[in-house]
Formats: C-alpha cells, sequence, structure tokens
C-alpha cells in the first residue's frame, strides 16, 4: 500500500474512531436521563452529578493511572507497568490509529462502566464516598480486570473472546453494582415489615425513555467502533446483531409482560431493550443473526428473572443494574462459547471456548464485586458511605447540591413541616 493511500486510511480510521468515542460519551447522557427518570424527583439532580463526576473525575483518573494499568507492558499476565501519563514504552500496541485517539475511546468505555454502579446505589449514597469510589474503579478495579481480558493479560492469553464488553465492562460493572447496593443498603421504606416491596414511582418515564433510545444510539459506536477501523467489512454485521439483539429484548419482555399481567410495564420493556444490548455486546461481530435474536429474547428474560430475584433478597436497584448488566453480561459472554461461528460449541467447536469464557467471566464479576465490597468498606472508614435519615428524605438533591431539578420551593416546605413535626412528636415522647 503507497503512502498516500494508507495516509487515507489512517485518517478514516481516526474520524471513525473518535467519532464512536463521542457516541459513547453522549451515553453518559442516556445514562442522566434514564437513571433520572427512573428515580424520585428529589434526587435527579444527584444523578446529574454523578455522570458529571465519573467523566470528569474518571477521565482523569484513567489518563494518569488506569490507562497504563490496563494497557501497559505485561507484568505475569496482571498488570500493566507502561504508559501512566500516556508516556512511557507502549509500542507493544500496534495501533492501527494514534494512541491520543485510542485512549480517548478508551476512556469513553471507562467512564460507561462507573456509570452502570451509579444507578444501584442512585438515593441513598453518600456524595463524597461516590467521588471516592470513582477513584476506585477508574484508577484500579476496571483497568486491572481490563489489562486481564483485553490488554495482554493471562485471559487474552487464553483467548477470551469478548469484543466490546459483556465481561469486561458489563459483567465486570454489574457485580460491582450488586456489592455497592448491599453495601450501601435499600432506600428508605423500600421493603415493608414483612420484606415485601414497595412501589417507588419513577419520576419521568418519558424522560427515562429518551435516555434509553440515547443508549440504543451510542452503543452502536460501543460495538462496531470497537473494530477501530472505518474500512472493517464487520461494521454493518455488528450493527446488524446489535439492533435484532435490542430489538428482541425489549419485544419479549413487552409481550411477556402483557400477558402476565395484562399491560405492557414500560420500565420492563426499557431495560428489556437494554438487556438486548448488553447480552450481544462480546458476540456481535461472532454470531450470525438467528443467534443475535435468541441471544437478545434470552437477555431480556434474565433481566425480569434477576429483578424479582433482588425483590426477593429485599436488594435494592432502583434502576436495575445489575439484571441488566451483570445477568445479561454473564449471559452474552457465555453465548460467545456456544454461538460464535468460529469455534463456538454449537458450530463443531467443541468446550474449550466456552470454558474460556465462563473462567472470564467468573474472574472478572468476582474481582468487581470483591474490590467494590472491600473498597467501599474501606471507604466507611474515613466518611459515611450511606446518606443520613433526613438527607435521604429530604432528597439528595437538596441535601448534597443545594438545589432542585426545578422550581418546587413549596414542596420543600412541606418536607421540612414533615420533619419539623416529627422531631416535635419525638421530643414529647422522651418528655
Amino acid at each position: 500500500m503507497n503512502s498516500s493511500i494508507q495516509t487515507l486510511v489512517t485518517g478514516m480510521d481516526t474520524v471513525w474512531v473518535v467519532l464512536s468515542a463521542a457516541m459513547i460519551l453522549l451515553m453518559e447522557g442516556g445514562f442522566a436521563l434514564l437513571e433520572a427518570g427512573f428515580v424520585r424527583y428529589k434526587n435527579s439532580v444527584n444523578i446529574i452529578m454523578k455522570v458529571f463526576a465519573d467523566i470528569t473525575i474518571g477521565t482523569l483518573v484513567f489518563y494518569i493511572l488506569g490507562f497504563g494499568l490496563m494497557y501497559g507492558k505485561d507484568t505475569a499476565g496482571l498488570i500493566g507497568t507502561s504508559g501512566f501519563f500516556l508516556g512511557g514504552n507502549l509500542s507493544h500496541l500496534n495501533l492501527p490509529v494514534s494512541l491520543d485517539t485510542y485512549w480517548l475511546f478508551q476512556a469513553a468505555f471507562t467512564i460507561a462502566v462507573i456509570s452502570i454502579v451509579s444507578g444501584a446505589v442512585a438515593e441513598r449514597i453518600n456524595f463524597r464516598a461516590y467521588l471516592l469510589y470513582i477513584l476506585l474503579m477508574t484508577g484500579l478495579i476496571y483497568p486491572i480486570g481490563g489489562h486481564w481480558a483485553w490488554g495482554g493479560g493471562w485471559l487474552t492469553q487464553l483467548g477470551l473472546q469478548d469484543f466490546a464488553g459483556s465481561a469486561v465492562i458489563h459483567a465486570l460493572g454489574g457485580f460491582s453494582a450488586l456489592a455497592a447496593a448491599l453495601v450501601v443498603g435499600p432506600r428508605k421504606g423500600k421493603f415493608n415489615e414483612s420484606g415485601e416491596s414497595t412501589v417507588a414511582l419513577p419520576s419521568n418515564l418519558p424522560l427515562a425513555s429518551v435516555g434509553a433510545f440515547l443508549l440504543w444510539f451510542g452503543w452502536f459506536g460501543f460495538n462496531a467502533g470497537s473494530t477501530l477501523s472505518a474500512t472493517d467489512v464487520r461494521i454493518g454485521h455488528i450493527a446488524l446483531t446489535t439492533m435484532l439483539s435490542a430489538a428482541s429484548g425489549g419485544a419479549v419482555t413487552l409481550i411477556y409482560t402483557l400477558f402476565r399481567y395484562q399491560r405492557s410495564d414500560a420500565p420492563s420493556v426499557i431495560n428489556g431493550s437494554l438487556a438486548g444490548l448488553v447480552g450481544i455486546t462480546a458476540g456481535c461481530a461472532f454470531v450470525s443473526d438467528a443467534a443475535a435474536i435468541l441471544i437478545g429474547a434470552v437477555s431480556g428474560m434474565l433481566m425480569m428473572t434477576a429483578t424479582r430475584w433482588l425483590e426477593e433478597r429485599r436488594i435494592d436497584d432502583p434502576v436495575g443494574a445489575f439484571p441488566v448488566h451483570a445477568v445479561s453480561g454473564a449471559w452474552g459472554t457465555i453465548a460467545v462459547g456456544l454461538f460464535a461461528t468460529d469455534k463456538g460449541l454449537f458450530y463443531g467447536g467443541g468446550f474449550r471456548l466456552l470454558g474460556v469464557q465462563v473462567l472470564g467471566l467468573i474472574a472478572l464479576a468476582a474481582w468487581g464485586f470483591a474490590i467494590t465490597w472491600i473498597g467501599l468498606k474501606a471507604i466507611g472508614k474515613l466518611v459515611s458511605v450511606r446518606s443520613t435519615e433526613e438527607e435521604e428524605e429530604i432528597g439528595l438533591d437538596i441535601s448534597y447540591h443545594g438545589i432542585m431539578a426545578a422550581d418546587r420551593s413549596h414542596e420543600f416546605i412541606d418536607q421540612l413541616e414533615h420533619l419539623l413535626a416529627e422531631d416535635i412528636v419525638e421530643l414529647r415522647k422522651k418528655e
């Protein structure tokens, strides 16, 4: 290939990867709207501020530390040891685009991981504790897990196939979210004395649906952008399998809730489509159209099952982060071992790839869960992980940010009067 053609190809690849990174960053707007729509109105600003913290603090930490741990020169298959501040020896990466371009794309992935955890602890985590957890996730948990699978570590060497992150991003982030939800505990009043879940109505389902559509849009950058090449002939197929799986996940949950509950449940359909997107992320480049539809359908049903499983165990996950990301991500990772047209079990490839997929899933899920659990317990020694009852009652918007999403001061005054009345009653009891 002569130099002028090579220059043109490199330029096209650079534009493609930068645009894909921008699409993935737009997903943060999707996370913000989705989570703000699912939670109560008094906590919507807090959701937005956590997303901004993910983007701002997470980006800087990944630049300083995370990228080097993830993509630096491999040491014992466990961590990278170069590339901090994008310096040092990174020649082993052999990139089709510039290092700056590649870093931008990977930074967008990193921000998505921490945003998964944000939703699971919505409406009750101490904002300062969450900021400290961002450091842990973007600087240690995700980069090290990512090195194992994508950065030349031991899972890379075994042959783990995770094209765009069902395991590395979604299962790791989803099981981290489960650990965080367990450590922080359920929202006040979420479960009654008999253990039954009470209804906490979402503040704005149309807003949540717009967030889901933004996530769906960004997912094409997430999956197809992982080719890192504008001339990769797989782009069209990746986009097709992504679309089919998302549609299948949403359609299955729509039909299931219609017949089981005599109504199509909007939150379930939203999360069903997202579950389909998560499920296909590992295998979008490796499976057939029919397999993509099956993967999406199973993802949607597993999401519904996992949601009930959480409720039965009094685990509070306001936006469904664990069912959507952890469970669907786990299924999507395993599905590659079954349906990959090259080396998949159902295509004559035997059990080796399936075994590697299961091993990689267990390792990444356990890593995310364990370090999040330990990390939040350690953070709890420095600052309370849980908001106070008063902060939760008033709302985290006022408690942590001193502002409401819109002028609803009359409602805030009513809340204060209610709290003062309760305090007076308690004082009288003590007298």
